[in-house]
């Protein structure tokens, strides 16, 4: 098992304190920026809609991950960030404008949600949120003079400062450098009185409130941040749709999220890449077993949400820290093997129960 020995103040504000996670997250970076040379140009294309899953998940993440506040509604904000930045592209607005200003509007419109649940915990915030993605997508549907309606809005291609990144190469490259800076600064907000602050009201609001916390504004913070990150993805996933409609922002989208935070390991940001990797895995899976299964059985309508809430049922009865919490305790096994004892990672839950203000 390795032991950090602590010299200098520095290492308790490490980003990656173990050197092994430093390789591992090293050898990850490699790998991402030479896939490109490696692979044909369909796989690239795969590859930057599993950055874009990426950047919604940890979205989603800084809000039921760090802040403890449940969304079913979040494809919304993917919907809203992929019409603006396709609008305002259309209008002539620069790319380098539009997909911030998309963001932004995302993000403004999660904090008056936030605004309006910051009052509600629990299921009442799982029906409102739920009941907002279902007003979006009516929106989206209805407003025919700038959305296109259900017929759907052509994406303008993708430039920027006047050179067209046509090729999946150079769009996956662009994905892959904004997916990172946000990584980057998701980690840095946990790290700040703002994230400490946004921790302290998922395991405790009452603790929270009698060191001065105000819960309310808190929760407006998480839910612009979370919004913002998830507009951001879908103003990228519309170039890689090239042809949007309410429809790609539905319900299922939403369960695609809630499924790749839970079953990739809620409260961290590396649950949130093997979240993002199990979701892109998981339909390739679903069509290979429906060839397998019987017509009575493939043929039936809604077999893909069953599976989607089959699966997050089993991963919060089984294990509820999900698959980065099995694979901390696959590596510490084999980090204190033989000395690995089998009640190091007694289930327990995992946020303090604790009486909420209303």
């Amino acid at each position: 098992m390795q032991i950090l020995f602590k010299t200098h103040y520095d290492q308790d504000i490490d980003h990656l304190a173990i050197r092994g996670e430093r390789l591992r997250i090293l050898g990850a970076l490699a790998l991402a920026l030479a896939a490109p040379l490696l692979i044909d140009s369909y796989f690239v294309g795969e590859l930057s809609i599993f950055l874009v899953y990426i950047l919604a998940g940890l979205g989603l993440m800084v809000l039921i991950g760090f802040s403890g506040q449940v969304s079913f509604g979040h494809s919304a904000f993917l919907g809203i960030g992929a019409y603006c930045h396709s609008v305002l592209l259309g209008q002539g607005v620069p790319f380098v404008l539009s997909l911030p200003a998309a963001a932004l509007l995302a993000g403004l419109v999660g904090a008056a949600l936030g605004r309006a649940a910051s009052k509600m915990h629990g299921f009442y915030m799982a029906i409102a949120t739920l009941a907002f993605a279902i007003v979006v997508e009516t929106i989206l549907g209805e407003w025919t003079g700038v959305t296109g309606g259900h017929m759907g809005l052509e994406v303008p291609p993708l430039a920027v400062f006047g050179v067209e990144l046509g090729e999946p190469w150079q769009q996956y490259y662009l994905i892959l450098a904004v997916v990172l800076f946000c990584i980057w600064g998701v980690a840095n907000l946990m790290r700040a009185p703002k994230g400490r602050m946004m921790i302290a009201v998922r395991d405790s609001e009452t603790s929270a409130r009698s060191l001065g916390v105000d819960i309310a504004r808190v929760k407006i913070a998480a839910f612009f941040v979370s919004a913002m990150l998830t507009g951001l993805a879908g103003g990228l996933m519309a170039h890689l749709l090239f042809y949007i409609s309410p429809d790609t922002f539905g319900i299922n989208e939403s369960l695609k999220l809630l499924l790749m935070v839970i079953v990739g390991g809620v409260g961290t940001i590396t649950g949130a890449i093997f979240g993002a990797v199990f979701v892109t895995v998981l339909p390739v899976a679903i069509a290979f077993l429906r060839d397998l299964a019987p017509p009575s059985l493939a043929d039936v309508a809604g077999l893909e949400q069953f599976l989607f809430g089959g699966i997050i049922a089993l991963f919060i009865i089984f294990e509820p820290a999900g698959i980065y919490g099995r694979w901390r305790k696959l590596r510490l096994f084999f980090e204190t093997y033989p000395y690995y004892k089998r009640a190091t990672f007694v289930r327990q839950k995992r946020y303090l129960k604790t009486e909420r203000f209303k």
